[in-house]
């Protein structure tokens, strides 16, 4: 496991499994709640790809990155998909637990978005921080309204992962000789085509510690009457967030209502309202053939969902600050460090506090391009 300098890994022992976590070495363990930030990463990945960011806050924040199960060097136990993301929520909550921390700020990227959403939900939090989130009605499956295209969410789930990106996994593969290595996956669908990094060998090493043992990635699957001929099975990640077993819009009812931050790139290409990672996209772009056209199996706005829920959350009492980023891909945090970096400080209440050594006069910009 590569960590930068100032990082470390540990394992943290919990009631329901081993987690590995990051920290930076310098910070103080009795740092008050409102001053830590958790982070959770999404899937195909794990917490080394937070290390730039850690590494860019404040001295006196305590910065934590968790591995979810079965990813990174936490125990790769199966993950009930019936449960939807919860399995994950509980994970952190054991962690959390462990290391004697209670309500903090969480930030989520993708799937990791769901998860503190879903753990919002069941425990008290001091903000959520939403990164190119899974919509909150799942991925995959439904209507812009988050109703369910079919009784058993034909498309959705553990069916739809390509296999020889499944086999690249199991093979540990870093090759970029194929569309379906993830290397290449990294370089075509988690950042745009402008993100140069030193650090690329360092992220495909943290997307190749995902298991594929069984009830892990990516799940299985059931056949189906319906286009494109599977359904959500109810083991392994992809499941978690298949429509029948997935919906976090209760976030509208919290109370109180935690602020919150959505940082989106307009250039992504998982979490998008035309995403090529959702089989009923791939079928109106011809890619899967016999699509049965919009009136049965349209894409999913995911975007467009995420943004009704926030709006709702925002008219019932909560607060949403929306940093958009034109050209940015699925991981703005690697693209504009310094507009999240920003904007999580921000809501987070560090910028102008009294822990703030230089209080700027200006806020950040939103529906930036940095």
């Amino acid at each position: 496991m590569t960590v930068f300098h100032g990082i470390a890994a540990r394992i943290v022992e919990t009631p329901r499994l081993a987690v590995n976590i990051l920290e930076r070495t310098a910070d103080d363990p009795a740092t008050p709640a409102e001053q830590t930030v958790v982070f959770v990463h999404g899937n195909v990945s794990s917490a080394l790809f937070w290390q730039e960011i850690m590494e860019d806050l404040p001295g006196d924040i305590r910065a934590i990155a968790v591995d979810l199960r079965g990813f990174g060097g936490t125990e790769a136990l199966p993950v009930d998909a019936t449960r939807g993301l919860r399995d994950y929520a509980d994970d952190l909550h054991a962690t959390l637990q462990a290391l004697d921390l209670g309500a903090v700020h969480l930030v989520g990227w993708s799937m990791g978005g769901g998860v503190i959403m879903q753990y919002a939900l069941d425990h008290p939090v001091r903000s959520l921080t939403l990164q190119a989130p899974v919509s909150p009605y799942g991925f995959g499956g439904t209507r812009r309204d988050g109703s369910r295209l079919t009784p058993d969410d034909a498309g959705c789930g553990g069916g739809g992962a390509n296999p020889d990106f499944v086999q690249r996994l199991r093979d540990h593969d870093t090759s970029a000789d194929a569309a379906t290595s993830p290397r290449s996956v990294f370089r075509s669908s988690y950042v745009s085509a402008e993100y140069a990094t030193a650090h690329e060998d360092v992220w495909v090493e943290s997307m190749l510690t995902t298991s594929t043992a069984d009830g892990c990635y990516p799940g299985d699957s059931v056949p189906s009457e319906n286009w494109p001929g599977f359904g959500a099975g109810r083991t392994g990640v992809l499941n978690t967030m298949a429509p029948g077993h997935f919906d976090v819009s209760g976030i509208v009812a919290l109370d109180p209502k935690p602020p919150v931050l959505w940082v989106h790139g307009t250039a992504d290409a998982i979490v998008s309202d035309a995403s090529f990672f959702d089989l009923n996209q791939l079928g109106k772009a011809g890619i899967v053939p016999g699509w049965p056209g919009d009136e049965v199996a349209p894409p999913q706005p995911m975007v467009s969902q995420t943004r009704d829920v926030l709006d709702a959350y925002q008219a019932a009492g909560g607060h949403v600050t929306e940093l958009e980023l034109e050209g940015v891909g699925h991981a703005p945090h690697l693209e504009r460090p310094g507009l999240v970096r920003r904007a999580l400080l921000q809501v987070m209440g560090y910028i102008g506090s009294p822990h703030d050594p230089a209080p700027p006069t200006e806020t950040i910009i939103l529906k930036s391009a940095d």
